[in-house]
């Protein structure tokens, strides 16, 4: 199921006696498929809204994310780093919202163009995977990404999921054997329509030639859940694609009419093999989807594809985070095949935008992606974190340009946030001894920080739970933006220096104000910048197990108390500069230093 490589595209035509033939067969049994409509409806996706998230009444329920399972031909490139983050943020969001999370994320690692991937590393397949899959995991962790599963297509329990799923769907009556003929991208792994490719039989995502091939082998009857997907697409109050201009694509190819998809190849070996007919394999994507169910069963557990034990793991999953270039496989083809399975479809399936470099989707086959570890380790998992999510509005592309990347993180972290707790703690070590004067649950009610602290706490729950990430960032930044002008307005130093008693107290009073707006900040935006999150709190006197317990309750004012201690101030976010990594000699640098570290 690849990363952001995958083009939607029409599906290539059958022969027609075959696919006449393959109907006629499965018009024969219509009768025992049972009612879909009534399924449906009771699995039905949730009304669009975060209000039930963003103010705890959910808390009880379970939330399970996913990412794509990415593709590993290759290492992974910022466009694999993109969704993942933002599947973490709202992981970690809803962890502090007190619901029980599961985060899958993982490697689809089955298909023809992984074994020539190999091939061209002179590895046998599995052993290029290990490889990949390997780089990917230290790619998370460098990124503080905090998953609970990790699948690989190639593990048993996946494997025997996949199977047990087929099977369900073949005595469902949804598989038939038939021929198909057509242009085939091996990278996309998809065949392509005459429209889906420009004049030469190119593929416009890859640039490169589409294979013509032909070959027999089994079908999925996607066309008999037509009516299914209209109603789930295009169901009043429900939101089962995202944003509204992906569900509207997503209804335009539904209504146009979906037609059947082969789920076997005969010439690849590498993949699954069918049990029923094990000279052919399971097509990579009716694998690799299923591994949104195998990432929900622990290791070593039995493949129960049941609608019980999977509801019981934590199925369906809250969220899809996908790359928009695969929607059709996860808004089209994906809840067909688990309504054939008898299990329900997902909650929601939410298509992000591109990542662009040199105004062209950064992509592994183009050769022109983002190498995110060179970023991370010249400047820091926060920095990354932050400035994706923040500068680009999800669901929309968005081009990437390091010298703005350091304009905003320095402003936004480095100068907004850390200098203002670093200078406020400097000048409580030099004038209150390092304690706070006083409890900040005394502040007035009305006071300018407190006030604003209590107006964007919800704003920002509301934005994560819409996936808002832009608009959650704005809305924390802006109480320590308001810190900042507050400290000027207020000049505790002056009165520190020369003011009356009266005047030093009210001049302490600030400090303590200032303080706990930034502690409410850190914990408003630890969902994106965790560790720095982890150095504001340390920074305030906080121990680690305060942080790691923290709920979303944590945003009221009022957790600083009098007498409270704090350490030898030290800056919580430095300043990015030096070399660009993104340009050729800073990139060759940043490589090696990251190298050296591995």
């Amino acid at each position: 199921m690849a990363t952001a490589v995958h083009a939607p595209s029409a599906m290539w035509s059958l022969r027609a006696t075959a696919a006449v033939a393959g109907r006629a067969r499965l018009a024969a049994r219509q009768a025992a498929f049972g009612p879909c409509r009534s399924r449906l409806a009771h699995s039905a996706p949730r009304a669009c809204a975060g209000s039930d998230h963003s103010n705890g009444s959910g808390a009880s329920q379970p939330f399970t994310v996913t990412t794509p399972l990415y593709y590993v031909n290759a290492a992974p490139h910022m466009g694999s780093a993109y969704p993942t983050i933002a599947a973490d943020a709202l992981a970690r969001f809803q962890r502090l919202q007190g619901r029980r999370v599961t985060f899958i994320t993982g490697t689809d690692e089955h298909g023809e163009k992984i074994a020539l991937a190999a091939a061209a590393r002179g590895m046998a397949p599995k052993e290029h995977c290990d490889d990949v899959v390997a780089s990917y995991k230290q790619l998370w962790r460098d990124l503080d990404i905090g998953y609970d599963s990790f699948i690989r297509t190639t593990d048993a329990r996946h494997e025997a999921l996949v199977v047990s799923v087929l099977e369900r769907v073949w005595q469902r009556g949804d598989i038939y054997k038939a021929d198909y003929e057509g242009h085939y991208c091996v990278d996309c792994e998809e065949y392509k329509d005459e429209a889906d490719m420009d004049a030469d039989k190119n593929c416009p995502v890859h640039r490169k030639p589409c294979v013509e091939r032909k070959e027999e082998n089994y079908f999925f009857a996607l066309s008999k859940y037509q009516a299914q997907l209209e109603e789930l697409c295009s169901s009043p109050g429900t939101c089962f694609v995202q944003p509204e201009s992906r569900r509207n694509e997503v209804l335009g190819w539904v209504k146009s009419g979906v037609r059947d998809f082969s789920i076997s190849r005969a010439a690849v070996e590498w993949g699954i093999p069918i049990p029923r007919d094990p000279k052919q394999t399971v097509y990579v994507w009716f694998d690799a989807l299923n591994g949104y169910l195998s990432g929900l069963l622990p290791e070593g557990a039995a493949a129960d594809a049941s609608p019980e034990a999977l509801a019981a793991a934590g199925w369906p999953a809250s969220l899809h985070i996908i790359g928009k270039d695969i929607l059709r496989f996860h808004a089209v083809y994906w809840p067909a095949m688990l309504l054939s399975a008898g299990l329900p479809p997902p909650d929601r399936v939410y298509g992000h935008g591109f990542l662009t470099k040199d105004g062209l989707k950064m992509g592994k086959s183009l050769g022109n992606v983002l190498e995110p570890r060179a970023l991370v380790g010249a400047y820091g998992a926060d920095a990354v974190r932050y400035y994706f999510l923040r500068e680009i509005v999800f669901g929309q592309d968005g081009d990437f340009s390091e010298e703005r990347f350091r304009n905003i993180v320095n402003a936004s972290l480095a100068n907004d946030v850390g200098n203002l707790l670093n200078r406020t703690l400097n000048l409580l070590r030099k004038n209150c001894g390092g304690e706070v004067p006083l409890d900040a649950a005394d502040v007035a009610a009305d006071h300018p920080l407190r006030a604003l602290a209590a107006e964007k706490a919800p704003a920002v729950a509301d934005a994560f739970a819409r996936l808002r990430f832009d608009q959650a960032c704005e809305a924390a930044l802006s109480i320590s933006g308001r810190g900042n002008q507050y400290l000027e307005e207020t000049a505790p130093w002056t009165a520190f220096k020369k003011g009356s008693e009266e005047q030093r107290a009210e001049a302490a009073a600030v400090l303590a104000a200032v303080l706990e707006a930034v502690r409410v900040v850190a914990v408003l935006l630890s969902p994106v910048t965790p560790s720095l999150s982890a150095r504001i709190y340390q920074q305030l006197g906080f121990t680690p197990e305060q942080h790691q317990a923290l709920t979303w309750a944590d945003t009221e004012w009022g957790a600083l108390k009098q007498g409270h201690a704090t350490p030898q101030p030290v800056p919580v976010m430095q300043r990015l500069e030096g070399d660009l990594v993104t340009q050729p000699a800073g990139a060759a640098a940043a490589a090696a230093a990251v190298a050296a570290k591995a």
